[in-house]
């Protein structure tokens, strides 16, 4: 299909810009998608359609186009991503009414960037202090691209990712949840395995990597490195919740933190063993942007979490 013909770049007159083009370059930019932006603002997808066909015109460029997998963003629209929501985001602060964020009778939505780990773990005590809390809180869940760690945080399309970070770029704040160490998980009627994991055993067997980028080595196979060692790598995963299945009908081998693991023995034939090397342990953190710092339905967030997650440390 055509690119629609648009002008070429010009200046962006600012006084020539409807406040409500900008909401819905926002959505459009959010969403990659008429459909998904016009559900998003409340609006039917022709009045979407042509707010796009404004916007177009205003920028002098498609700013979406159609794609294999559906619409895709220019490199105009790529770098005015960020921009866009952060000036929207200071303008709504700017404009907000209440100083101060009240848990118990604001009506708020807040967006959280993890893996299904770390969910599974912090989720249900969350979930239980905002019914407590802030029964008007909702949240939504999104996958991590660590790609788009910082612009993610500060253009505030997420508020917190909950993930093992070791370096977070300088502009990001950090505070450590829970520590978690490795275990490692066989079937009960393992043929080669009963109770103890030789180390020998361990590299003879096949095992599961969770590799939630889809590539690259697991912090096991770097401590095997170490030694001149290596084990064999039968299947690699994205998911952590979906490892633990698939050894429950295989002979396969899975190391993963240890408080998942012992989730899954408690309801499948499972076993959970020490690892027969030495693994270091990480923590899960909560990350942010430094601009939200002293937000206060942000900073209440962050305590929440913290909160939520006290009695894992």
């Amino acid at each position: 299909m055509s690119t629609p013909h648009v002008a070429p770049p010009r200046a962006v007159d600012l006084s020539r810009i409807n406040l409500n083009l900008l909401v819905a370059l926002d959505a459009l930019l959010t969403e990659a998608s008429v459909t998904r932006a016009a559900t998003r603002l409340g609006l039917t997808q022709s009045a979407l359609s042509h707010a796009l066909r404004q916007l177009r015109e205003v920028f002098g460029d498609a700013l979406l186009i159609r794609g294999r997998g559906g619409m895709v963003l220019t490199p105009r629209a790529q770098q005015l991503a960020v921009p866009i929501r952060r000036g929207l985001l200071e303008l709504q602060r700017a404009l907000r009414d209440e100083p101060v964020f009240e848990p118990r009778a604001t009506a708020h939505r807040f967006t959280l960037a993890t893996s299904d780990y770390f969910a599974s773990i912090f989720l249900p005590p969350l979930l239980a202090l905002l019914g407590q809390e802030a029964p008007r809180v909702d949240l939504d869940l999104r996958p991590i691209d660590s790609r788009w760690t910082p612009e993610l945080l500060e253009s505030g399309a997420v508020d917190l990712i909950i993930q093992a970070f070791p370096n977070p770029a300088p502009a990001l704040r950090q505070q450590k949840l829970f520590q978690e160490e490795f275990a490692c998980l066989v079937r009960k009627d393992h043929p080669e395995v009963n109770r103890r994991l030789e180390l020998a055993q361990y590299l003879r067997l096949p095992h599961v990597l969770i590799s939630p980028q889809g590539q690259g080595e697991g912090i096991v196979d770097q401590a095997l490195a170490k030694q001149g060692l290596s084990r064999r790598i039968a299947l690699r995963v994205p998911f952590f919740l979906a490892a633990p299945l698939v050894i429950t009908r295989s002979d396969l081998v899975l190391t993963a933190p240890r408080r998942m693991a012992e989730g899954f023995a408690q309801g499948w034939p499972l076993q959970v063993l020490k690892p027969p090397l030495a693994l270091p342990t990480f923590n899960a953190v909560q990350l942010w942007h430094e601009r939200f710092e002293d937000d206060p339905a942000h900073r209440w967030l962050r305590g929440a979490l913290s909160r939520a997650t006290a009695h894992l440390t």
